[in-house]
């Protein structure tokens, strides 16, 4: 009996400390199949730690003479200050947290002008900041939170509750964020308060910090990669703006960021100024009408280094991030180009690179489960393989589910060859494009700025554009890569817009973006180089050599691929009087494709 009374005794025991074992085990981040899960203990936002702080930089912005301070706020496990647990960082910077600008008139440079002049004063609005504090923004904690991470948001040089200026592109969005990124590894001072002195450590964090955002707040995960900052492991940059000159301009020409007719870097300035009012006048005389004034050049359009300087593709010689970047091959506000020239020069540096295409507009992140797996190897350090797939390109296919994209080895493809196509005459009506030598025949367009290019590509005869399409396709046939067009060309004036789309015919309405295959545009005056042009002589022929937007598409069987030229997009150029005649010499004028397959696959589809 009393045997059986000192068993039940032992069981209690072991019970008992085997409950207070389980009570007290810690939480931690739970990995399955290379992701990271979500935890229950993670799992409750209402016992969520949320604080401010402030960020010391190393630049001095907006002209009082104390280093400017990025306003940053924390959202991480209380599981971080009650068990000590330390946990990797998502960190989000922009410029668009504390509100922007209205859409008001006179915002926008005047695009009715001729080619060259001068633009008229445009109206300068000020931003009523959003909110005096303290949450920055929400964006990613219910995503990322749970699955074991701490989210950290700050607001851009001269936004919100950050000192500084707006520099758009400048010196000073690298370094902001490179800022913050060392305080979370114990390298720069962050303070409890805006002008005080009490410092405040990140001695939650593991010191492995990753960046993502989409547009503006995607550029700048770049902007900070490319200064090599330690503890920046990983980077997905979703729709960045990674060159503004690639943005406002277009091959020499004074071109808009589609959406946005007659936006320029001055009027993004405007748009995102939410800092302090009081230093409001400072920074607008220095950066906005000095800095920024003094180096766009609205009249010719040309590269310089004002806009060298806002280029990150130089700067990546510093990077050491991996990256997985992401891009829709109909955004026509950030072109595709962005994405596609930063990841081409990553895998010739060697960095751990993948890139994600959709066939949508502006933003869309990669698949949830994709970025998953890129921040759980480089910031939780779990191998989950993906540095050792074959496939670095994943590219949603026409119609298909943006989470369910089709992997490649590569992009462009690997199989994509260059075949040359030239031109037939016709053009004013339809022109045949064709792998056949081109004769010696020159055709003339006028120019028209109040025709669309879905007027002009419907039209059965037009004086304002030429068209050469192909044979309809027998197959489908996949394009693959960055189309190039050579063309040599007259203008009746000394300046002129040259705007060349690729389309997919008969139009399809309701489908309109289907029959869009890639655009571009260019300025023949910069047919030497961009950083010097020089008046056309009316009548003499020059030739302009210039890449298309970078696209992967499917055309389908019984289309038509048609090579449309015009001179001024109403939704794009500036707008000058009508009447200018481009004349084209089709025999010294041709576009090259990139077909998967090459020339074979070429003549199977259209022959």
């Amino acid at each position: 009996m009393q045997n059986s009374f000192s068993a039940k005794v032992l069981a209690f025991i072991a019970i008992s400390i085997s409950f207070v074992s389980i009570s007290q085990e810690k939480a931690k981040p739970i990995f399955k199949d290379g992701e990271a899960q979500i935890v229950e203990a993670f799992s409750d936002a209402s016992k969520y730690l949320r604080h401010d702080l402030w960020v010391e930089t190393e630049f001095d912005t907006d002209g009082d003479g104390e280093l400017d301070r990025m306003h940053v706020s924390v959202t991480r496990p209380e599981q971080t200050e009650s068990e000590g647990l330390k946990l990797p960082i998502i960190y989000v910077t922009s410029p668009y947290f504390a509100g922007v600008a209205g859409d008001e008139p006179g915002t926008m440079w005047d695009v009715k002008i001729e080619l060259g002049a001068s633009a008229k004063e445009r109206h300068h609005p000020e931003v009523k900041r959003r909110g005096k504090r303290p949450i920055i923004s929400n964006s990613h904690i219910r995503k990322w939170v749970p699955r074991g991470y701490i989210v950290v948001h700050s607001s851009s040089p001269g936004t919100g509750l950050s000192d500084g200026a707006p520099t758009i592109g400048g010196l000073n969005e690298e370094l902001a964020p490179k800022a913050v990124v060392q305080w979370l590894t114990g390298k720069a001072k962050g303070f409890t308060q805006r002008n005080g002195n009490e410092e405040i450590k990140a001695y939650w964090s593991t010191g492995k910090v990753g960046m993502t955002g989409t547009s503006y707040n995607g550029t700048l995960p770049l902007a900070a990669a490319t200064t090599g900052v330690d503890g920046l492991e990983v980077i997905i940059p979703i729709a960045p703006n990674t060159s503004s000159y690639h943005y406002y301009r277009s091959n020499g020409l004074v071109r808009s960021p589609g959406g946005y007719l007659g936006e320029d870097i001055d009027v993004l300035y405007d748009f995102v100024h939410s800092g302090d009012e009081d230093k409001r006048a400072y920074n607008n005389k220095t950066i906005r009408d000095t800095e920024l004034m003094n180096g766009m050049d609205r009249e010719t359009g040309d590269m310089n280094d004002f806009w060298y300087n806002r280029d990150y593709l130089p700067k990546m010689k510093n990077m050491k991030a991996a990256m997985l970047m992401s891009h829709g091959f109909n955004d026509w506000n950030v072109m595709p180009e962005h994405s596609y020239r930063i990841y081409m020069k990553a895998k010739d540096m060697g960095l751990p690179t993948a890139i994600y295409y959709h066939q949508n507009g502006h933003g869309g992140p990669p698949p949830t489960s994709m970025m998953n797996k890129w921040f759980t190897k480089y910031l939780h350090g779990i191998d989950n393989g993906i540095n050792n797939e074959e496939n670095k390109a994943y590219i949603v296919r026409e119609y298909d589910d943006r989470q369910k994209p089709t992997a490649y080895k590569d992009y462009p493809n690997p199989e994509a060859e260059a075949v040359t196509l030239n031109l037939t005459s016709g053009g004013n009506k339809v022109g045949s494009l064709t792998t056949s030598k081109a004769k010696k025949v020159t055709e003339t367009l006028t120019d028209n700025v109040s025709f669309s290019w879905k007027d002009l590509a419907k039209a059965e005869t037009s004086q304002n554009r030429l068209l050469y399409v192909t044979n309809p396709l027998k197959e489908d046939l996949h394009i693959s890569g960055v189309p190039k067009v050579s063309m040599t060309l007259s203008s009746s004036k000394k300046a002129a817009n040259l705007s060349v789309y690729l389309v997919s015919l008969p139009l399809e309405e309701g489908k309109i973006t289907d029959n869009l295959i890639t655009r571009s545009w260019a300025d023949p005056k910069n047919h030497k180089s961009l950083t010097d042009e020089e008046n056309l002589k009316p009548g003499k022929f020059y030739t302009v050599n210039f890449d298309l937007q970078p696209d992967d598409q499917i055309i389908k069987k019984g289309q038509q691929i048609g090579l449309m030229i015009f001179s001024s997009d109403p939704e794009f150029t500036l707008h000058p009087k009508a009447g200018t005649e481009l004349s084209i010499k089709l025999d010294k004028t041709s576009i090259t494709l990139p077909v998967v397959g090459g020339q074979t696959a070429y003549k199977k589809a259209v022959n």
